[in-house]
């Protein structure tokens, strides 16, 4: 007897852990599709049917998750910003010149046309100022991130001014219909963050 009810203690243990695996998957799943729709849409733009459609879970799921909308937006941001991070320190980690690497990703055309999984600081920076406390707080560690990231390659020839460039230059080359004046903006943005350190 005592041997029936351990095991069945031990598969409701085992089916606890798979639920709860599962679950983590799934809020990990909603929480990958948010960020990248909120950087294509704007915090306004992903509604919770459309991201749960696409995890492939029911609307009422939602609410196993999340408090409420504004609960995930802020973690799809939170989200959203890690993996800018990751993507910049993968760029400068063994670069021969840095801040020649980070300027060559960051305005690159491929980033350019793939705002989804691009830099955040872009792609939500009109909307922040009227965002929660905690997404322009995340917002702002981000940028002091790429701060001290450019502040490593330039030295004492670090400003706000060469961070402004890269994410001015990167939301007009996003915004403009046209494709070769697109380019230009990359181009020229491109040599005026490299040129800075040389103090061309």
């Amino acid at each position: 007897m005592i041997a029936i009810i351990q095991n069945r203690m031990t598969d409701i243990i085992q089916v606890m852990g798979h639920s709860q695996s599962e679950k983590t998957r799934n809020h990990d799943r909603i929480v990958e599709i948010a960020s990248r729709r909120i950087r294509e849409l704007g915090t306004d733009g992903p509604g919770v049917a459309d991201v749960m459609r696409e995890a492939g879970l029911t609307h009422g799921g939602f609410y196993k998750h999340f408090g409420s909308r504004e609960e995930l937006v802020a973690e799809a941001a939170r989200r959203s910003y890690a993996d800018a991070e990751r993507a910049a320190q993968a760029v400068l980690d063994g670069a021969d010149d840095p801040l020649r690497a980070f300027a060559e990703w960051y305005l690159s055309e491929s980033h350019r046309d793939d705002p989804g999984s691009g830099c955040p600081v872009v792609a939500l920076g009109g909307e922040i100022p009227r965002a929660r406390a905690e997404v322009r707080d995340a917002y702002t560690e981000q940028v002091r991130r790429y701060l001290h990231h450019l502040e490593e390659s330039l030295g004492a020839g670090a400003d706000t001014s060469t961070l402004s460039t890269l994410v001015g230059a990167l939301l007009l080359a996003r915004a403009v219909s046209d494709e070769q004046l697109s380019a230009r903006i990359l181009r020229d943005a491109r040599e005026a963050v490299v040129s800075k350190r040389s103090g061309i």
